[in-house]
This record gives C-alpha cells, sequence and structure tokens, in this order.
C-alpha cells in the first residue's frame, strides 16, 4: 500500500490506453482539484502468459512494462491536462500484476476509486477480465465508473460547430446523423 500524506483519502485513477481511461483521468483531475486530495495516477500491466509460465522475470519484461507504463500516463496527462495538473498533489505509478487486483489493493477503505467504463466484446472479455467489475465486486473503496461520452454528446458539440464558417457542410458525422436520423 501507498503511504498517504497525513493518512487521509485520496482520489486513486486506474489508466490504460482508452477513451474511458482519459475521461476517468479527467474527472479524477477535477475531483481532487475539487476536494483538495491527492491525486494517484496508476497504470498496471498485465504479466505476459508466456513470461510467467516460463519463469523468466529477470530478463528485463518487468523494467520494460513498468517503463511503458511511465511513458503512457506522461502521454495520458500530456492529452488530458497538458502535463501535471495545476493544485493537484500528484504521484504517478506504473505497476507490474493485474490491473483490477492493483487497483483494489491500492485503493483503501477511504480513497475514491475511479475507473473507464468501456465497451468490449464477450470474447475480449474471456481474454482479459473486466477491470471495472473486478473492482466493483472487490474494492472496499467508493468506485467511481466514468464513461466516455456518448454519441449524442459529441453530435452537439459538432452541431454547435455548425455556426462557424469553416464548418463542412457534409462531414462524416452530418452524414452519420443523417443515416441515424438525427435532428442536425
Amino acid at each position: 500500500m501507498i503511504a498517504r500524506p497525513e493518512g487521509g483519502p485520496r482520489v486513486v485513477v486506474g489508466v490504460d490506453d482508452s477513451a474511458g481511461a482519459r475521461c476517468a483521468l479527467s474527472w479524477a483531475i477535477g475531483e481532487a482539484r475539487l476536494r483538495r486530495l491527492p491525486l494517484l495516477v496508476a497504470h498496471a500491466a498485465p504479466l505476459p502468459p508466456h513470461v510467467s509460465a516460463a519463469g523468466q522475470l529477470g530478463c528485463g519484461i518487468t523494467e520494460a512494462l513498468r517503463g511503458s507504463g511511465a511513458e503512457l500516463i506522461a502521454r495520458l496527462l500530456a492529452e488530458v491536462s497538458d502535463g501535471p495538473p495545476d493544485g493537484v498533489e500528484m504521484t504517478a505509478l506504473a505497476l507490474v500484476g493485474e490491473p483490477g487486483a492493483t487497483l483494489v489493493r491500492l485503493a483503501g477503505d477511504d480513497d475514491i476509486l475511479v475507473v473507464g467504463h468501456g465497451t468490449r466484446s464477450p470474447f475480449s472479455r474471456l481474454l482479459r477480465p473486466s477491470v471495472r467489475l473486478h473492482c466493483a465486486r472487490r474494492a472496499r473503496a467508493t468506485l467511481v465508473c466514468v464513461r466516455p461520452p456518448a454519441f449524442d454528446t459529441l453530435l452537439e458539440c459538432l452541431t454547435a460547430r455548425d455556426e462557424s464558417p469553416e464548418h463542412v457542410p457534409d462531414s462524416r458525422f452530418r452524414r452519420l446523423g443523417r443515416r441515424l436520423r438525427l435532428p442536425l
């Protein structure tokens, strides 16, 4: 367990390279800023099955996974908030292990655990279990699942741009809206 400043609560967010994780990170930054809580951004990479079966942990794979996790966290922070967020005490961790179990271990009773909510196929769920469901079943912390914006929200944003002169009248989203019979 990571030591907390003054033993108080914190916001723990799990990230990966998905739209749901970007939205979860954005929400967690805002919540940490609003509540004046420290933020812990964590990426947990599962160990590849061939490595764990062969027992090859000493061959630099864990260091490579941690390095790529740290790069991912830095890239996501740059995309979401142009680097480390201002006004928020932040810690970033790149770990090796099953993501759901790692997040459950990191988040204490008084923490807020934030995860993204994505959509995956049943076959994908067989290969890689849902982190969100694992956390919902086992976490003691308050769990927040953040969904990416709905398609309707994206359409609203795009139609708000319709008044601008650089708007292309027959965009791909407008054609999709016509196909779905949405009023644009």
